[in-house]
């Protein structure tokens, strides 16, 4: 299995067909006058929003993309054939992006939303444009108008109300299987999930919100420990960001230290980031006995000196889990109800937005750039290691790949 969430490809529109200059040959009919036809268009590049797509694994050997150009016009003022558009499917929550200028051409958030990448050259004009009463018989035909080219970088990022953010074996997979159909790997080690999970979390009938797992993160994510900090841009269109901390780490270490060393990976990535509401959530509570629960999870509070909701669960009994899913259901319906009675605020939120989403397309695009630089540092200096997660051919083209063991 692949995910791959970032690429790069190159698009042409189709030339427009040439126009003819062409002459009216027929018996009986003496100066018969003009009738070239003219040329037919090039066909556009359109990139459409597709449910049943799940990643940007297809454009990972493929990267140009041509449509095809006009026919050439004929006489008997018969035009050219248009050419075939060429429509190219991505995952839902795809942004398009124009390399050269780094302006935003579309966003695609629902299944079958279309935006055109390159538009067809407009076709040439026949003679029969050009004929007048002084010019009878003109020999003027134009060319065809040539099609777009672009470059453009395709980024994935999951469409989820709620994120899940935690350490390495924290629970946030055990716990969206605990609220939700999906079914993520779980297991006894590190980084068992190395793709984003999604899952629709039912808290009534009708009632309902979208939650996503993201890999775990670990102290120096920002520097590019472990996995980085490459899925932290999946977060950016969330509401809600549920913080999933291990009351009892596997390894012995203080929960409120790793609790504190994840949000500071998130303020390094994101400021902007770093705003969202943030739940959370002591987990793992099936490990420590239960009349030493409450005073083991006040210290932890304690010592983040935490203000905000914070909920105590078990995902593995599913105990608690309940009331965290209501508390999100509400908060997400209060944020939608107030964006659809106040503009002002509506305004306030998309602004929040864009402003969170060149700042996470900042910041990957800065550590890529970096991590290629210590890379070719270290090929310089012949310290390379055989083993690399980022597979660097592939990344200088433009795509980031994560390999996943079923």
């Amino acid at each position: 299995m692949r995910f791959v969430d970032e690429a790069v490809i190159t698009v042409e529109a189709g030339d427009g067909g040439n126009g003819v200059a062409s002459f009216r040959r027929e018996k009986f009919v003496p100066f018969g006058g003009p009738d070239g036809g003219d040329g037919g268009r090039g066909g556009s590049i359109y990139i459409q929003a597709d449910d049943d797509t799940g990643t940007l694994v297809d454009y990972r050997y493929t990267r140009r993309f041509r449509a095809e150009r006009g026919k050439n016009g004929a006489g008997a003022n018969c035009s050219g054939r248009g050419g075939e558009d060429v429509i190219l499917k991505v995952p839902v929550g795809t942004t398009i992006v124009d390399t050269e200028s780094g302006d935003i051409i579309g966003d695609l958030v629902k299944d079958g939303q279309r935006v055109k990448v390159a538009h067809g050259g407009d076709g040439g004009l026949g003679n029969t444009h050009f004929k007048s009463s002084t010019n009878r018989s003109p020999r003027k035909c134009t060319h065809g108008i040539k099609g777009e080219y672009r470059e453009v970088r395709l980024e994935l990022k999951v469409l989820a109300d709620v994120g899940l953010l935690g350490m390495p074996n924290a629970g946030k997979s055990t716990f969206i299987r605990a609220v939700s159909a999906a079914k993520p790997k779980v297991a006894d080690y590190p980084f068992t999930t190395m793709v984003p999970n999604l899952g629709v979390v039912d808290a009534d009938r009708h009632r309902s919100f979208v939650m996503a797992d993201i890999p775990g993160l670990i102290e120096g994510a920002a520097e590019g420990a472990g996995l980085g900090i490459r899925f932290l841009k999946h977060l950016a269109r969330t509401r809600i960001l549920l913080h999933i901390v291990d009351v009892q780490p596997i390894d012995g270490s203080d929960p409120a230290h790793n609790a504190r060393a994840i949000l500071g990976e998130l303020k390094k990535f994101s400021p902007t980031l770093a705003k969202l509401p943030l739940v959370l959530v002591l987990n793992k509570l099936d490990q420590i006995a239960e009349e030493s629960r409450d005073e083991w999870c006040q210290h932890i509070l304690d010592e983040l000196q935490w203000t905000g909701p914070v909920f105590k669960t078990s995902g593995l009994m599913s105990e608690g889990t309940k009331e965290v899913v209501y508390y999100l259901m509400d908060q997400i319906e209060q944020q939608r109800e107030r964006e659809v009675e106040d503009p002002e605020y509506a305004a306030e939120v998309k602004a929040f937005r864009e402003q969170l989403e060149a700042e996470t397309r900042e910041q990957t695009i800065a550590a890529k750039e970096a991590y290629r630089a210590m890379r070719k540092a270290q090929r310089e200096a012949g310290l390379e290691d055989d083993e690399d997660d980022f597979e660097d051919d592939e990344d200088e083209g433009g795509v980031e790949s994560i390999y996943v063991r079923d």
